[in-house]
C-alpha cells in the first residue's frame, strides 16, 4: 500500500529516530591505555577489558559479578578421578570475527584451542618466539611444568593432561591469558609477515569486534552480531581513555560517558546525590602494595625492609587515599576474606626510633635515595598515586631515606618495573580468579622474578615450595593451612609494603543497565545498555 504524504513523514520521522537510538554508543571513561590487544603478552586489567572481556573468549568463564564457574567455548567437560585429565567439550557452531583484515572459513573448533594453548607451551610452536615479552602469566603460574600435553580427540573435543593435580587449574582456565585465538588467522599472518598484527589488529569470538585502536584517546569496538551469547545490546563501544578520575567524573556528568571506571572514594557521596547518576559498589578482591627490589644495594637487607615497613604510617596512609570505611589496611598480600589468610601476622607499629635503628644497624648512610615508580592516572587500587607517592615520602624522610619519585604513563612503568630498574614500584593487583595462588604465583613467586612480574625480585624456596604445594592439594583446609605458613615467611621477609584491600566503585549515568561489577575488577560490558 502506497503512504499518503503525512505517514510518509512520519515513518521517516520515526525510522531517522530509531537509526540515532541504535547508533548511540557505550562509552566507558577507563584509567589507561592498554598495552596492546594480544592479552597472553600481558597482565594489567586496563587490557584484560579491552581484549579478554570485549573480543575473546575461554573454554569457561565466570558468571557475571561472581567467581562461579560457567560454560563458554566449551559446553561441559569432565575430570578424572586422580585429577590429571580435564576432557572439554566444545560449544558447536561458534563464530570468529569477520573483519576487513579477516574472514574466516570455518567455525571455532579444537584446533583453535591447541594453537592457543601450545604457542605458549611449545618452543617449538611457529609463534612461540614471537611475543616481545614472553607470556608472564603462563611462565609465572608454571604452566610449562604443569601442563602435560594438550591434545584433541576430534574437532570438539580437547584433552588437557596435567603433570600434577591442581587445585585451581578450572579457574585458572577462566583467565585471560587462556583466551582462544584464531589458528587460521595465525597461519595468515605467519605467511604474510605480519605477526605483529595478532597485537594491533585482534580476532577472536567475543561479544565485540574490534575496530580500531587511536594511542591514549580511545579503543572503538561494534557489536557482535554472531555472538554465541547473543548480540549484546549496545551496537557501539568506546573506551574513552581518561587518566585522571577528576575528568572521568566531569565527563560522566556531562554526558560524555555513560560509564565512569574507578571514581575516587572521596567522590562517591556526590555521586550518589546527583540524581543523573548512580554507582554500583563492592568489596572487590584486590590489594594495592608497594613492592621493595630485593636484588638492589639496601634494599636486599631485610633490616632496611622492617625499617620502611616501621616508617610507613599506614592509618594515615589509607584514611588520605581512600577515606574512612572504603579500604581494608594491607597486612597479608590478598585480602582477609580469602583462604590461607595469615591472621597472626600483624604490620608493625609506627616506630620511627626502631627505624632508625635498624638502618643505622645496616650501615644505610643518611641521604641515601631510593627511587619509586609510580603511575601518572589513578586506578582502583590506587586512586591518587602522586598523593600516595608523596605520602610515603614524607615518611621515609623521617628516618633519613629519600625518595626520588618518578611519575611516568602505565605501560612505560610496567615495562620498566619488570626489567628491575626501580628500586620500589607502587603498584597494585586484583584477582583474576578468586584463588589465593593468583595473588602469590603470577607477583611473588620464582617463576615471577623471571618473567619480571615479580617486581621485587623475591625468590624464596621455602615460600616457592609452600605455595606450589598448595596448588596441588584440594582440600580446603590443608591448603590454607599451606598459605598461611607461606604468608608468615613472606612477612618475616618484608618484600612488599602492604598497603589497602580497596572497595570497588563504578559510576555510571542512571539510564545505563545491565551493568554487573565484579570482585575480580573486569568490566564486561556485554549485557550493558544506555537506555
Amino acid at each position: 500500500m502506497k503512504l499518503l504524504p503525512l505517514q510518509a513523514a512520519m515513518a521517516a520521522v520515526l525510522l531517522s529516530a530509531a537509526a540515532g537510538l541504535a547508533a548511540k554508543p557505550l562509552v566507558v571513561c577507563t584509567e589507561s591505555s592498554p598495552e596492546g590487544f594480544d592479552i597472553v603478552q600481558f597482565t594489567t586489567a586496563v587490557t584484560a577489558d579491552a581484549s579478554a572481556e570485549t573480543v575473546f573468549n575461554r573454554l569457561v568463564d565466570f558468571k557475571p559479578g561472581t567467581t562461579e564457574i560457567q560454560p563458554a567455548l566449551a559446553e561441559k567437560w569432565e575430570i578424572s578421578a586422580d585429577g590429571l585429565t580435564y576432557t572439554f567439550h566444545l560449544r558447536p557452531g561458534v563464530k570468529f570475527h569477520t573483519t576487513d583484515y579477516f574472514k574466516p572459513t570455518r567455525e571455532m573448533n579444537a584446533d583453535d584451542v591447541l594453537w592457543s594453548i601450545r604457542r605458549q607451551l611449545d618452543p617449538n610452536h611457529p609463534w612461540h618466539d614471537k611475543s616481545s615479552v614472553g607470556f608472564p602469566y603462563f611462565e609465572s603460574m608454571g604452566f610449562k611444568d604443569l601442563l602435560k600435553s594438550v591434545e584433541k580427540t576430534d574437532d570438539h573435543t580437547v584433552v588437557f593432561t596435567l603433570t600434577r593435580p591442581e587445585a585451581p587449574f578450572l579457574r585458572d582456565l577462566a583467565m585471560a591469558f587462556t583466551s582462544i585465538y584464531s589458528a587460521e588467522y595465525g597461519d595468515q599472518l605467519l605467511k604474510a609477515g605480519k605477526t605483529s598484527d595478532l597485537n594491533n589488529k585482534p580476532i577472536g569470538t567475543g561479544a565485540f569486534i574490534f575496530q580500531r585502536y587511536s594511542k591514549d584517546a580511545q579503543v572503538r569496538f561494534k557489536a557482535n552480531p554472531e555472538y554465541f551469547r547473543g548480540k549484546p545490546p549496545s551496537d557501539t563501544l568506546v573506551f574513552a581513555i581518561t587518566p585522571d578520575n577528576n575528568v572521568r567524573l566531569q565527563k560522566l556528568r556531562a554526558n560524555e560517558c555513560q560509564v565512569a571506571l574507578y571514581p575516587k572514594p572521596d567522590s562517591v557521596e556526590g555521586i550518589k546525590a546527583d540524581p543523573k547518576l548512580k554507582v554500583a559498589e563492592m568489596e572487590a578482591l584486590t590489594t594495592g602494595y608497594i613492592s621493595l627490589n630485593t636484588e638492589h644495594k639496601y634494599l636486599n637487607d631485610v633490616r632496611v625492609r622492617k625499617a620502611i615497613s616501621y616508617a610507613f604510617d599506614r592509618q594515615t596512609h589509607v584514611n588520605q587515599l581512600f577515606g574512612k570505611g572504603n579500604a581494608v589496611i594491607g597486612v597479608n598480600p590478598y585480602p582477609p576474606t580469602m583462604l590461607g589468610y595469615n591472621t597472626a601476622n600483624q604490620n608493625p607499629p609506627l616506630d620511627l626510633d626502631k627505624a632508625r635503628a635498624l638502618i643505622k644497624e645496616a650501615g644505610v648512610p643518611e641521604g641515601t635515595v631510593l627511587t619509586l615508580f609510580t603511575r601518572n592516572g589513578g586506578g582502583a587500587t590506587n586512586p591518587n598515586p602522586s598523593l600516595s607517592a608523596q605520602l610515603f615520602q614524607a615518611d621515609l624522610a623521617k628516618i633519613g631515606l629519600k625518595v626520588d619519585i618518578r611519575v611516568m604513563e602505565w605501560a612505560e612503568m610496567l615495562s620498566r618495573a619488570k626489567k628491575g630498574e626501580a628500586d620500589m614500584v607502587s603498584a597494585g593487583w586484583a584477582s583474576d580468579n578468586g584463588d589465593p595462588d593468583n595473588f602469590l604465583s603470577p607477583l611473588l613467586s620464582c617463576d615471577a622474578v623471571k618473567s619480571g612480574e615479580n617486581y621485587s625480585r623475591w625468590c624464596n624456596k621455602q615460600f616457592q615450595d609452600l605455595i606450589s604445594k598448595a596448588r596441588e592439594v584440594s582440600a580446603d583446609t590443608e591448603r590454607g593451612a599451606l598459605y598461611s605458613q607461606a604468608l608468615a615467611v613472606y612477612d618475616a621477609e618484608q618484600p612488599w609494603i602492604s598497603i589497602a584491600h580497596p572497595k570497588m566503585f563504578t559510576a555510571m549515568r542512571n539510564n545505563v543497565e545491565g551493568y554487573h561489577i565484579n570482585p575480580l575488577t573486569n568490566n564486561n560490558f556485554a549485557t550493558t545498555q544506555v537506555k
